[in-house]
């Protein structure tokens, strides 16, 4: 939980709610859940009579957003958000959400998913107090920047939010967390998820040790340096990198194809490494590190991933297991994991829950963040407590 001085000292901006859009409902019962029980926990130290609203046995609301015959949609919310401080938490990635037009069944699409959040801010516009969104997995995140004559995909996105009078955008892991430049007149929070990955190896790898004669982290290409950087640092051990070589005349799939990894770093053989990056798409450049992180000699090889996609299945990844390649793939619980994912033995969570409860509840107080920001104090009490169990 937040430290519960600072909330002691503070007092809520309006009345909490959460609305958890089409796709989002696990996720924001789990929240839920944690944040009537902080509620409860703080009511209790606090002087004086709660305010109104302040303790529930759930914060959720109902909402949700029917289609026509043709596709087209709104947006509905069923319960009174007026004078409400709003948190709207969305799921773009869940491709498992269906809709019919006119007799065809379709999947959604992040582009649905984000209609389908504009719609619900529109429902809410001018009656909540203020509005947050909830949005793990940035919406068009990798459409970040361009060259030449491209779309600025994630940039519009953000100014589109923020013109519909959303205060507060709450991200894990951005792709490039300088996009927030777009809005700079209102908040923009990135949250990463090192501490949750951690507790996630440690409780399911118990002999894993965590020193710089056994373990190593690996950046799996330039872009994932500054993540591999501070687990490093944190825990005190080595990092290497790959290099990703790009055969820049030729475009796939609409990215240039790598031709080969080139490794930057010290020697790898016998420890076990950590391999941690933003997410896994189809995955072949994150199981092409592994395996030639193998074939140097190292140990076991982990794989931590803020977001796993697996857009092109997970044949490559059961091989690689079965090969002994890949130990254990880790991503968070942030967005829609397809439940094939979840039944495989090398597959971990790191739950998330707890932690957006956090930073929903200190966002409702309009305190600091930095105090669920910064998670390595937690990191080294976790350290503390692995070692000590050996």
């Amino acid at each position: 939980m937040v430290n519960l001085d600072l909330l002691k000292k503070s007092i809520p901006v309006a009345p909490l709610k959460i609305a958890a859009l089409p796709g989002c409902e696990r996720l924001s019962e789990t929240v839920d859940k944690h944040l009537a029980e902080y509620r409860q926990i703080l009511a209790k130290e606090k002087s004086g009579l709660p305010f109104a609203g302040y303790i529930e046995d759930s914060f959720l609301i109902e909402c949700e957003c029917p289609r026509f015959g043709t596709g087209e949609a709104k947006g509905r919310i069923k319960d009174s958000v007026r004078g409400t401080d709003l948190f709207i938490m969305c799921d773009v990635l869940n491709y498992s959400m269906t809709y019919t037009v006119c007799g065809y069944e379709n999947h959604m699409s992040p582009d649905d998913h984000f209609q389908n959040l504009k719609r619900i801010i529109s429902a809410a516009t001018g009656k909540a107090h203020r509005i947050n969104v909830i949005m793990p997995f940035l919406y068009e995140s990798r459409q970040h920047k361009r060259s030449q004559r491209e779309s600025l995909d994630c940039a519009l996105a953000l100014k589109e939010l923020s013109d519909m009078g959303v205060s507060n955008i709450i991200t894990f892991d951005a792709h490039d967390p300088r996009v927030q430049n777009a809005i700079p007149l209102k908040g923009f929070d990135n949250y990463m998820p090192t501490y949750q990955f951690l507790q996630a190896l440690v409780s399911s790898v118990p002999d894993l040790l965590l020193d710089n004669e056994h373990l190593m982290i690996i950046s799996p290409d330039e872009g994932a340096m500054s993540r591999a950087v501070y687990f490093s640092n944190v825990l005190g051990v080595d990092m290497g990198m790959f290099y990703k070589r790009r055969d820049y005349s030729t475009v796939v799939n609409g990215k240039n194809p790598i031709v080969a990894h080139e490794f930057l770093g010290d020697s790898i053989e016998g420890k076990d490494v950590i391999i941690i990056d933003d997410m896994i798409s189809s995955g072949e450049s994150m199981l092409d590190v592994a395996k030639q992180v193998k074939q140097r000699k190292a140990n076991r090889v982990f794989i931590c991933t803020t977001f796993g996609l697996f857009t092109e299945g997970l044949g490559k990844f059961d091989e690689y297991h079965r090969q002994g390649w890949i130990e254990k793939v880790i991503t968070t619980d942030l967005t829609y994991r397809p439940p094939e994912l979840l039944s495989r033995s090398y597959y971990e969570e790191a739950r998330m829950g707890k932690y957006l409860a956090s930073i929903i509840d200190i966002l409702n107080h309009d305190v600091s963040v930095e105090k669920v920001r910064s998670t390595t104090s937690k990191i080294t009490q976790l350290l503390e407590s692995h070692q000590s169990a050996k």
